[in-house]
């Protein structure tokens, strides 16, 4: 599932890309299979494993083209182990609302991004984020939690002040607000709840079947509750 729009954040073969924050590798997997030389960099060594781990499945079973290539970095956020302009892309999706020191993150990020490259941003939307919130504290009052909500013109902010410069927004998985509320609503951790687990189901089906009907509603609802803000930014310079 993924939030970056691709057609929106163009790859060419050999680009370098950072998945900042990579998680389970989403974005990283994708960015790989595009032909890009791509580094994910998380805190979490479960995870840099796991993502260090499908590389490897992904190579073996021809899934890159050639020239492209992979690594798994366990790093910090806001002290990137990289050379000033090292990459031509970087990616950091439902990463900054859990860092406290947001500005210096993106400080770090625009510093690592050439002059001319590309930036993708993706954080909770503002008003599906704060029904969550005010459904439940055990949503984000946890170790390495949402540290805030981001207003639209907030963010953009942030990233301006780092001489980053917007070049389009749009919202993402709209059929997943609806999930999260249902989840804060009966307890986050209450697995044994049947409306959260049955709208899982739908959502299971939704990304396993991909189905005309689930993309018209989601493409048509993303606008109004589409649970994920992006932004796509360009790091001005000569060969921007």
């Amino acid at each position: 599932m993924l939030t970056v729009n691709f057609d929106r954040f163009p790859l060419q073969p050999g680009d370098r890309v950072l998945d900042l924050g990579c998680g389970a590798g989403r974005h990283a997997f994708e960015v790989y299979r595009r032909g890009a030389r791509v580094v994910a960099l998380d805190q979490n060594a479960d995870e840099i494993r796991q993502v260090r781990d499908m590389f490897g499945a992904m190579a073996a079973a021809g899934e890159a083209p050639a020239g492209a290539s992979a690594m798994a970095v366990r790093s910090d956020a806001l002290r990137l182990p990289f050379p000033d302009g090292a990459f031509d892309k970087v990616i950091i999706s439902e990463v900054l609302e859990h860092i406290p020191a947001d500005e210096a993150a993106i400080a770090e990020v625009a510093r690592v991004l050439r002059p001319g490259g590309l930036l993708a941003v993706t954080v909770p939307r503002w008003w599906p984020e704060r029904i969550c919130w005010a459904l439940s504290d055990a949503y984000h009052e946890v170790e390495g939690g949402h540290v805030r909500i981001y207003r639209r013109r907030e963010l953009l902010g942030r990233l301006r002040g780092a001489s980053l410069a917007p070049q389009g927004t749009h919202h993402a998985h709209a059929l997943h607000s609806p999930y999260w509320w249902l989840k804060c609503a009966f307890g986050v951790d209450n697995s044994g709840a049947f409306l959260p687990r049955l709208y899982h189901r739908f959502l299971v089906y939704d990304i396993m079947r991909r189905p005309a009907w689930t993309r018209l509603a989601e493409r048509l609802l993303n606008p109004l509750v589409g649970k994920s803000l992006v932004v796509y930014l360009a790091k001005p310079g000569a060969d921007a």
